[in-house]
């Protein structure tokens, strides 16, 4: 129908096979190469290129051992002129190296004199270290314990001592302690705190006049104040570590021992005295002890001491300290030649350091009150978990269930001891221990009902590995230092995310890797967002479905109750 029309006869088949055919080649066969093998050059052919490279993937001492294995490749294969290129290449390999030293001094602080450091490289190592700082006239930190500024008998006790870098925590606060500035130190537990503020105390006394039979009696030299009375025996054995050696005499003060036993440990003076509030306190009105020469306070946990209602007692046993040796409010107290002049023959300005992991309003008081323009040291993102451990979150409700699910966890064999536990309650404490060793497991219960004798027994056995499980109320969540803590079971979740932090700062302690397992249920909904938040922050750890999903874990219930 209709007229025909011209009809294609193009076939996109037939292009492809004519255009196909003659495509032109760009490789050749081997009979045809041209190369003639009479020429030495392509006769003797290497296996791999000898001249001057830089080598992906190698260290120094690997790039330098390929440089010379193919210096001899040379000379062994062009008797000629080999032996020349050798050296030429080897003279490329030196270029080479201190080129790369040249490169890695401009950029790397960790191979830079101390006179060479410039401000980018401060940032650089205070950021990798987490370093955060504030107040005038700041020091640099220390890179390593040749830096710090500490006397030599002072390094080589701490070289016996074991400790072999410093903490981030010890980095910055110590060169500002040394300093005779008052610091504020914010950490995250179990960051090396201890020591931070041990090693320029001890550096102090050294240079003030040894106690006599004549000035015994006026009190210690330096004071350290701690809220719980297993922290005070911690710090006191840490301090005898470095005092004993240097011939300082440390005497702790806590509750649980008759005041007759301390007052004799007295009688011969004490220039270190470290204690709770409470006992510190009733040795002050009973007439125990003074503080005529003190010259150095410590406050460490301040915000736990005063969550624990120490708040009156703290300030009652600062007022007693000597006024005569209090810094001026101004810009002197941050000149360290001015703080560190002899105000007589046997004290100075006094110092003053705090350290805490937070800043309540009752503890900021106190600082403004009894610190003179203070330093003030961060050091990583308080009120998070250090990256050191993993945090794993379970829904488990009900006592019988929990039990069983430690059964399971504790019977799997994937922790080693110590492992501790953790319970709110302290009739759930020893029942929870109790149900432990039903398992095969030796355990040890710490709790406030204990007497002193048995929590120091309980922790003694948990550190000397004759005791495999504690379990512990809070009272073990905060400054403790059992080492080598594997493992920590929230076998109740903590009442607040703080306390939460402290609990699972107990493991992954001094650069080790730990666990932390906390069992949950909906009575927990008041921390549920900021278990959350804590989780997500965690680049190890990860946020179960379960709890991403919970009502209670969408916002803050401060939040949730204003609706």
């Amino acid at each position: 129908m209709g007229p025909e029309l011209n009809q294609s006869t193009f076939s996109a088949q037939k292009k492809r096979k004519r255009t196909g055919g003659q495509k032109f080649n760009f490789g050749w066969n081997d009979e045809e190469d041209t190369s003639q093998d009479w020429n030495p050059v392509y006769s003797k052919r290497v296996d791999r290129y000898t001249g001057p490279m830089v080598f992906d993937g190698l260290n120094d001492a690997e790039v330098e051992k390929e440089y010379r294995r193919r210096a001899r490749m040379l000379e062994e294969r062009d008797p000629e002129h080999g032996k020349e290129r050798a050296r030429q290449m080897l003279e490329q390999m030196e270029r080479q190296k201190e080129k790369s030293k040249s490169k890695r001094t401009r950029n790397d602080w960790k191979f830079k004199e101390l006179a060479d450091m410039r401000e980018r490289d401060w940032r650089i190592f205070k950021e990798e270290f987490g370093i955060a700082s504030k107040g005038g006239h700041i020091p640099d930190p220390m890179r390593h314990w040749g830096e710090s500024g500490l006397p030599s008998h002072l390094l080589q006790i701490i070289d016996q001592v074991g400790y072999t870098e410093p903490t981030p925590i010890q980095r910055a606060a110590i060169p500002i302690a040394l300093q005779a500035r008052d610091l504020i130190g914010v950490a995250a537990t179990g960051s090396g705190k201890t020591a931070a503020f041990l090693l320029p105390m001890l550096e102090y006394i050294s240079q003030l006049p040894a106690l006599t039979e004549y000035t015994k009696d006026d009190g210690p030299y330096a004071l350290i104040m701690a809220p719980t009375r297993e922290l005070v025996q911690q710090i006191e054995s840490e301090a005898r570590k470095f005092a004993t050696p240097l011939g300082l005499t440390v005497v702790s003060l806590v509750g649980g021992h008759a005041l007759e036993e301390q007052a004799f440990a007295l009688r011969n003076g004490a220039e270190i005295i470290v204690a709770t509030p409470g006992r510190l306190l009733d040795c002050i009105e009973r007439r125990l002890l003074v503080f005529s020469q003190c010259c150095y306070v410590v406050m460490d946990e301040a915000d736990r001491m005063i969550d624990m209602g120490f708040e009156e007692p703290v300030n009652k046993i600062l007022s007693a300290l000597p006024v005569t040796n209090e810094k001026p409010d101004t810009e002197d107290a941050e000149d360290a030649s001015v703080m560190r002049r002899l105000l007589s023959a046997k004290d100075r300005y006094r110092q003053t350091m705090m350290y805490t992991a937070t800043m309540p309003p009752a503890v900021e008081k106190i600082a403004k009150q009894y610190l003179r323009r203070p330093a003030t040291v961060t050091i990583g993102n308080i009120g998070e978990a250090v990256e050191t451990v993993e945090q794993r979150v379970e829904f488990v409700s009900g006592e019988d269930r929990r039990k069983q699910r430690l059964r399971e966890i504790l019977l799997n064999g994937g922790f080693a001891p110590p492992i501790i536990v953790f319970v709110n309650v302290k009739r759930n404490c020893d029942s929870v221990a109790r149900e432990v060793q039903n398992m095969g497991f030796s355990a040890a219960s710490l709790h406030g009902s204990k007497t002193q004798q048995q929590r120091e027994e309980a922790l003694a056995s948990i550190r000397s590995g004759a005791k495999q499980v504690l379990v512990a109320t809070d009272l073990a969540g905060r400054g403790l230092d059992v080492p080598d803590v594997s493992l920590v079971v929230n076998f109740n979740m903590a009442s607040s995310i703080e306390a939460y932090t402290h609990r699972i700062g107990r493991t992954g302690r001094a650069g080790k890797s730990g666990v932390a397992i906390t069992f949950l249920a909906n009575e927990d909904n008041d921390v549920m967002y900021d278990l959350k938040q804590m989780l997500s922050k965690s680049s190890i750890s990860r946020v179960p479905e379960e709890l991403r999903r919970h009502e209670a874990a969408q916002q803050k219930p401060a939040a949730r109750g204003s609706r």
